[in-house]
């Protein structure tokens, strides 16, 4: 395998623990880096080795990611956060080129996630159940007469993260009000029912979908998991695999689903490590293994369901003290 079997990880910000799960896994074999704008990043300190980069949207900033990964032998790059992974995508053919696979879906796939509204209709007109969605409030109006939906819904941004601005609007007025004061929205139906996240891989050789840990999200904070409990179904398994292949998506996902009345409804998809991730990796569904399995070349085997359910995560905050 080599020394220098190196990992560069993007805007890794507080995500100390997915820096600690590659270090883990590479042992002697390889450097995990990590790269923030911020030098206060508390997960670059968890890295072999760190980089203070420009911010993502300044110009020569993936200049000087290539630098970094081309003077340190980075065989793989990735990010963990949204609006870089579109960068990733669009620039994959300059990465392979100077020897870095970015571990990232493919750019329409990445930008269908990313626009809500989008996504909904792939789902719709593939045949999965979605959480009903307008861009048009005037078409939402009609279906709220005829009864199709009903008050309270959800008014949140088209393109956006880690729940930012969002609303609930209980009635036409709210709905009104809030589109006057914002841009590109969307209303969302107020799924009554239990939410679940899964942790998913699909391998980037095979295309295969190889992991799938599902969760019960117990309690949520500004749009992070904070305690959930593991779960299995067939059911669901069977209907997240046959999502991620026929949307073509590739690598590491974390997909948002409701269980309403029995039936599974598919919400969103972000395709990076979700913050609950920790939870699928201490149950032994381990990801970067695989990730690092695929940059060596080989194919992962199926190891979907292959955890306990039944066990809990809970978050709880930890500090890092520099002098």
């Amino acid at each position: 395998m080599g020394e220098n079997m190196n990992i560069l990880i993007l805007s890794c910000g507080t995500r100390n623990k997915i820096v600690q799960y590659f270090k883990k896994e590479l042992g002697s074999n390889g450097r995990v880096m990590a790269a923030d704008c911020c030098e206060l990043a508390p997960a670059l300190y968890d890295a072999d080795k760190h980089f203070i980069v420009p911010r993502i949207d300044e110009d020569g900033y993936l200049d000087v990611i290539f630098s970094i990964c081309k003077a340190n032998t980075v065989k793989a790059v990735l990010s963990l956060i949204d609006p870089e992974l579109s960068l990733l995508a669009k620039h994959r053919r300059d990465f392979l080129d100077i020897g870095t696979v970015p571990i990232v879906s493919g750019h329409n796939e990445i930008e269908m996630c990313f626009n809500k509204y989008s996504m909904y209709k792939f789902l719709i007109q593939n045949g999965f159940r979605s959480v009903r969605s307008y861009l048009d409030k005037k078409s939402f109006f009609n279906d709220v007469e005829k009864g199709i939906i009903s008050y309270p819904v959800f008014i949140k941004p088209l393109k956006g993260s880690a729940s930012i601005n969002i609303n609930k609007a209980g009635s036409k007025e709210e709905v009104d009000l809030l589109f006057k004061r914002f841009d590109n929205l969307m209303i969302q139906e107020f799924m009554n029912g239990t939410e679940y996240g899964a942790d998913v891989y699909v391998d980037m050789i095979s295309g295969e979908p190889v992991a799938i840990f599902t969760k019960e999200k117990i309690k949520m904070r500004a749009g992070e998991t904070d305690k959930s409990v593991s779960m299995k179904d067939e059911q669901l398994f069977m209907l997240i695999k046959k999502f991620v292949v026929k949307a073509n998506l590739k690598g590491i996902l974390d997909i948002d689903i409701f269980k309403v009345n029995g039936k599974y409804y598919i919400s969103e998809v972000n395709p990076r490590f979700g913050g609950g991730y920790p939870h699928a990796h201490e149950c032994g569904v381990n990801i970067p293994g695989m990730i690092i399995k695929n940059i060596n070349g080989k194919t992962n085997q199926d190891e979907t369901g292959q955890y306990e359910k039944g066990v809990y995560m809970m978050k709880y905050n930890e500090i890092k003290i520099m002098g």
